[in-house]
């Protein structure tokens, strides 16, 4: 794996070095290049940690923690994703007879098969990143959810926390499915497109609820504070992509 390049003052660069990991994650063609983005990943996250930290000691403005917060929730979610995608090479190099398996015949001849620990991996970190796939695959969009609700709440985003509701999604997912209830014997579970749909609707329709006049004058002056704050580039960044996102949801309509 390819030895990352060394970034000299981290927490003065914390966008930039956000966007670096999204960007080689982005573009990340192989095993070895989405460990290098989730490497990346995680040390912007110690970064914002350490800034939070630091902020806190001296008694900054909340403004200034809050910043570092969101830096870390970025981080998170682009590791999280990382770990995704490795949990998906790893898994496919594994049925390719790439990577061996655990608990391996004794037959097989060890001196040529690579391992975990042959690709820098433990066990533990292999474990994590399928439990945090999993936890999409039964309720999308979970890793989101779980850093937007620290944040709206004040509270730092860690990975801990993000690890307690990933690991409790994908135990959910890994149970089987209920039956329908009794007392709704016409009960049909929705279908993987129904609950993507559904999930569009919810979002549209809380933000709906949400977004009067007194809430949307109190954004726009919150974004107007925020302008010169050292993360406002990634706010925009995702109401951009959020935006375009309605956009395209919304031709569907007038198609």
């Amino acid at each position: 794996m390819t030895a990352l390049a060394h970034v000299p003052n981290p927490v003065q660069d914390l966008p930039s070095l956000i966007d670096r990991a999204a960007a080689m994650l982005s573009s990340a063609k192989t095993a070895a290049e989405v460990l290098e983005a989730r490497e990346t990943a995680g040390l912007a996250y110690d970064a914002a940690k350490r800034a939070a930290r630091m902020s806190r000691a001296k008694s900054a403005h909340d403004d200034l923690i809050a910043a570092a917060h969101r830096a870390q929730a970025h981080a998170l979610e682009i590791e999280a994703a990382a770990k995704r995608r490795l949990a998906d090479e790893y898994d496919g190099a594994q049925e390719r007879g790439e990577v061996a398996k655990r608990g391996w015949e004794s037959g097989v001849d060890k001196r040529n098969t690579t391992t975990a620990a042959d690709l820098g991996l433990r066990r533990d970190q292999i474990h994590e990143a399928r439990l945090i796939r999993d936890a999409e695959a039964a309720d999308p969009g979970i890793t989101r959810r779980t850093l937007n609700d620290r944040l709206e709440h004040g509270e730092e985003p860690t990975r801990a926390a993000l690890r307690k509701m990933v690991t409790d999604a994908a135990m959910r997912g890994m149970r089987p499915q209920r039956s329908p209830s009794r007392r709704n014997p016409h009960y049909v579970p929705p279908t993987p497109e129904q609950a993507a749909w559904q999930h569009v609707t919810g979002t549209f329709r809380a933000f709906a609820e949400w977004a009067s006049d007194e809430n949307l004058a109190l954004a726009r002056q919150g974004m107007f504070e925020a302008r010169n704050a050292p993360f406002h580039h990634l706010d925009a960044k995702a109401i951009a992509e959020g935006s375009a996102a309605f956009k395209t949801i919304k031709e569907w309509f007038d198609a």
